[in-house]
């Protein structure tokens, strides 16, 4: 018995007025089907973009894991990428390193492991992925490579696959090579051979994370062709080129979206999801980033699908990509089949359909402002259309229906919202397609719009904040709200202090990272408000070398992330010679016009700036 379920998902985006006379498309599955579908997924990373998640208070925490993840909830997510540290700068912040030095091996640095087990614990059939963006130093060999010792950088990534087994039961399903950097292609075949050697056969390798232009090496190389499972592009523009597709691997949109994430960022989403395989034949797409919990003025702020930036007032929003996602992902799963039967739509906008799961339908309009990259311009005409089932979908009778509504002109959208269910008539519908709207047609039932009371208003960074670091067991290696730019930032007891200062953090790097952007000279962690003006900071600091370095604190710094280095504010130097200098830049070029009256009592620290 064929006990097989169909389902339809109609996204609908629309910019016109008029109506025209309904246009016919079929969708069938007599003449085959299409690629198989992998998946709709978030990236945590590239870098520290969920730093603030983790210090948020239940119950709110567990909240807003559940709208990225939990299945008929929210999001509802199949894929879950994330960043394998390397101790780096890698765009908002760094994060830290399973192995900072050759003979170290910790799996419990930083929170990345914390997430994957928390959205399996929401869904068992996540997919993993890791990728990494730096590379501790010692793995260049004195270099700021990772490719001249094919072999070491292999074991560093092999490591964290299967320390992620170890210590974490998570099966980390595929990885990556160097996030948007050059692939080499004999690293991907000593990675290859590494994962088998291993037993980690089923391990997938995704390349390369950049452009398509690994699929030409493929096309002439049979080894390195059947050493790549997927080949990923990055803000591919809904297009893919001749050789990606004549490899017959896996296409996906490896990291997309990356656009603020109001509803224009929604509409933006909805258009990527559909025409990624209409046009580019692309079955799976990943968003950076999952969350956007980092500090709004660090580089892309609110790039994620839901926004997560204050865990001190426990406020957070579910933004609109996280419901048209849902759209999605809430009636399809991995390994159901697009129909052959997929394009464009007379007056503008596109369609596809699956079987064993769900088929979508999709119309964008001139809303849609896509960022990374710039989506070309397009035409839509409202419209009607008629849908005609044929082959094993064509004894459907009814539909459920979900809709959106971005609702530009009046600024008040409505998302997901359930409709009545839709009868067909000799096997075909009929959709009034009208402006500014997304559908879902679907025989699945199980689909829902999950919610929470309200969490608490949003509130700027406490005025008055202290930490003394005293915490016997941290659940995470570094401390609440600090995020760090250059260098890692660890909770560390200090058992050779003889008084108040047993439990600090420690600045723990000692060899400069292979490094994916510019980072700075110096090592930096920041934390509080981008807005203060007027402010006392304090901090009691040890300088372990008695000869040598320095530290400095700073305030009204105007920049962070990638852009660190050539951050500018109130700088205040202390070196361990006993000197001091105020700056106006990081770089400690320009001498600071205000050079207050500074008292240095052993090592605490004040700046007063007036």
């Amino acid at each position: 018995m064929d006990c097989r379920e169909s389902a339809l998902l109609v996204s609908v985006l629309l910019l016109a007025l008029a109506l025209c006379s309904a246009q016919n498309y079929v969708l069938s599955d007599d003449g085959g089907l299409g690629r198989v579908f992998d998946g709709i997924g978030g990236l945590s990373g590239g870098g520290a973009t969920s730093r603030l998640l983790v210090s948020y208070a239940e119950p709110y925490r567990s909240q807003i894991l559940d709208f990225l993840f939990k299945p008929n909830f929210g999001a509802s997510l199949h894929i879950l990428k994330v960043e394998i540290g390397g101790d780096a700068q890698t765009t908002d912040g760094t994060e830290p390193s399973h192995m900072r030095y050759e003979n170290d091996e910790n799996y419990y640095r930083g929170y990345e492991w914390w997430l994957m087990k928390e959205a399996k614990k929401r869904n068992p059939n996540i997919t993993l992925i890791g990728l990494p963006w730096a590379f501790p130093g010692w793995v260049g060999r004195g270099k700021n490579w990772p490719y001249d010792y094919p072999d070491v950088t292999a074991t560093y990534v092999v490591n964290w696959i299967l320390g992620a087994k170890q210590y974490h039961d998570l099966d980390i399903q595929y990885v990556g090579i160097w996030n948007e950097r050059s692939f080499d292609i004999k690293y991907i075949k000593v990675l290859r051979n590494m994962l088998d050697k291993v037993g980690l056969i089923g391990v997938g390798i995704i390349a390369a994370d950049g452009d398509w232009s690994v699929a030409n090496s493929m096309i002439l190389d049979p080894y390195l062709n059947n050493s790549v499972d997927v080949i990923g592009a990055h803000y591919p523009g809904t297009t893919t080129i001749t050789e990606a597709l004549k490899t017959q691997k896996k296409l996906w949109s490896s990291e997309d979206y990356s656009t603020f994430n109001n509803e224009v960022g929604g509409g933006c989403w909805a258009r990527i999801l559909n025409q990624n395989y209409v046009n580019g034949q692309m079955t799976a797409t990943i968003s950076w980033n999952l969350v956007a919990s980092y500090y709004e003025d660090l580089p892309f702020g609110r790039d994620g699908l839901m926004t997560a930036e204050e865990p001190w007032s426990g406020n957070y929003v579910v933004e609109s990509p996280i419901w048209i996602t849902a759209h999605t992902t809430q009636f399809t799963q991995p390994g159901w089949t697009y129909l052959q039967t997929v394009g464009h739509l007379a007056q503008g906008g596109s369609y596809i359909a699956l079987t064993d799961g769900k088929g979508n339908l999709t119309v964008t309009h001139n809303h849609s402002v896509c960022i990374r990259p710039p989506l070309p311009p397009f035409n839509v005409t409202s419209q009607n259309a008629t849908f005609w089932l044929k082959g094993s979908i064509a004894s459907i009778k009814e539909l459920q229906v979900w809709r959106s509504q971005f609702d530009f002109k009046t600024n008040k959208p409505s998302f997901f919202e359930k409709l009545k269910p839709l009868k067909l008539v000799d096997g075909s519908f009929t959709l009034n397609l009208a402006e500014d709207e997304v559908y879902t047609l679907t025989t699945v039932s199980t689909g829902s719009k999950g919610s929470y009371t309200d969490p608490p208003p949003s509130a700027r960074f406490p005025k008055v904040y202290k930490d003394d670091f005293d915490v016997r067991s941290p659940p995470f290696s570094e401390a609440p709200y600090f995020a760090d730019q250059t260098g890692v930032f660890e909770y560390y007891i200090n058992l050779t202090d003889p008084g108040p200062h047993v439990f600090t953090l420690r600045q723990v790097l000692t060899e400069r990272p292979i490094t994916w952007a510019t980072d700075a000279d110096q090592t930096i962690s920041v934390i509080g408000d981008y807005y203060w003006q007027s402010l006392t900071v304090t901090c009691d600091v040890f300088m372990e070398k008695m000869n040598a370095g320095g530290v400095f604190i700073a305030a009204r710094v105007d920049k962070g992330g990638q852009s660190i280095r050539s951050a500018k504010g109130v700088f205040f130097w202390v070196f361990a010679d006993g000197t001091y200098k105020v700056t106006n830049d990081l770089g400690q070029y320009n001498l600071s016009l205000l050079q207050p009256s500074i008292r240095m009592i052993k090592d605490v620290l004040p700046l007063v700036n007036d």
